[in-house]
């Protein structure tokens, strides 16, 4: 009899009500890989900021003690998986290895002393589900581990920090990670945990798919943060732009984020109100549907981890213009002309306007969706995605 394939996952990003798309990559995983397992426990660690007054902190910490236990109980997650949530009262501090160690620390309270009963663990985001996984693992344990964090290089720029997650790495059974740039940066820092490293990316959706590819490439739409590093400020000035030549285009914007004041300000600015539509937050669920409904996916990024924008929208059957944001590079690799275009990463708004009115003189006849769409699709599908996961945990696939 083949042993039982229990899983738990140990994460401190995961969606819920008040934030359906935060650690919607961890559900999406969660769903990738549950095929195939018997039972899946996921730990959502939820970080909440307390204050670091000390009386305060000591109640907090006091309270958290005695009612943590007692809230241990189960929801029904996707894929059959049970989702225990669980806040983690980090005092505010910018110091990443303290917040690992209470991410730790309130899982084992939480556990009221006994250890994760998985023999496989998956955690995300090794600072802290990782470590926090290690500390609660039950002998014997293998803790596989996923790297996301776009903050990663502040991270390591700690020397506490760094350090810990070298014993991180140390103590693990292996490190996966989303893209090509979070691969580099970790092999730089810690080459002596290179032969650790695994490149496998986040799972994407490709049930949805429009039934027909677009016919003009009018309808833009970017799912992005507002927040500076997606330089969407540089989108709305190449859309003018565009815009300027042909009147029809319109440009939709769904996210949210600290630049949204501003930005609706430049679209007045640049006479755009009536062109472009700011939707905020999109469930996750949704965007297969929203990309279907556009013609063009437009991403502007200065830095990406992995392009997963770029790949639902070819999995949607919409064509992209990205910059090439290193998540980005890596995914196209090979497809670049049948999927779109990638354009340099420059303060030149004009770059991106150009690049359009290149792609779109030779779209359809120049630009094979299928082909792209094909190669993404034995990639990142959750079939893919979940297959190779199997694989190193377990010899066989899902």
């Amino acid at each position: 009899m083949s042993a039982r394939r229990h899983v738990a996952v140990v994460t401190p990003w995961y969606p819920d009500a008040q934030r359906p798309y935060r650690g919607s990559f961890v559900q999406a995983m969660v769903e990738a890989t549950a095929p195939g397992l018997d039972s899946v426990d996921v730990y959502h660690l939820d970080g909440w900021a307390v204050t670091r007054e000390p009386e305060k902190l000591a109640r907090v910490r006091d309270l958290q003690h005695r009612l943590l236990p007692r809230a241990l109980a189960p929801a029904p997650a996707v894929a059959g998986a049970r989702l225990y949530r669980l806040p983690v009262v980090i005092e505010r501090s910018r110091e990443h290895a303290l917040h690992a160690r209470r991410h730790a620390e309130w899982l084992r309270v939480a556990l009221d002393g006994k250890q994760i009963e998985a023999d496989l663990i998956h955690a995300h985001v090794p600072m802290y589900g990782g470590y926090a996984a290690l500390e609660n693992a039950r002998p014997g344990a293998r803790v596989y581990l996923t790297e996301h964090s776009s903050f990663l290089a502040d991270v390591l720029a700690q020397e506490e920090a760094r350090a810990l997650y070298d014993e991180i790495l140390d103590r693990s059974a292996g490190l996966f990670v989303v893209g090509e740039p979070l691969h580099r940066l970790i092999e730089d820092v810690f080459p002596h945990h290179a032969g650790k490293l695994a490149y496998i990316a986040n799972p994407i959706d490709f049930r949805v798919r429009r039934p027909e590819p677009p016919i003009a490439l009018r309808r833009w739409l970017s799912v992005a943060g507002l927040i500076e590093r997606k330089r969407l400020d540089h989108l709305l000035r190449a859309f003018a732009e565009c815009r300027a030549q042909d009147p029809d285009l319109r440009l939709t914007l769904a996210g949210e984020g600290e630049l949204r004041r501003q930005l609706l300000a430049l679209t007045s600015e640049l006479g755009l109100d009536d062109a472009v539509d700011f939707i905020g937050a999109v469930e996750p669920g949704d965007i297969p549907g929203l990309m279907a409904d556009h013609d063009l996916l437009v991403h502007t990024s200065r830095h990406e981890t992995f392009g997963v924008v770029v790949v639902e929208a070819l999995a949607a059957g919409t064509p992209v213009l990205v910059t090439r944001s290193g998540g980005s590079d890596q995914v196209l690799e090979g497809i670049e002309e049948d999927a779109g275009a990638l354009v340099d990463v420059v303060d030149d708004p004009s770059v991106f306007a150009d690049a359009y009115r290149s792609l779109r003189d030779r779209y359809p006849g120049k630009v094979d969706l299928d082909r792209a769409r094909d190669h993404l699709r034995a990639k990142y599908s959750y079939e893919a995605v979940g297959d190779h996961h199997h694989r190193i945990w377990f010899g066989d696939a899902s």
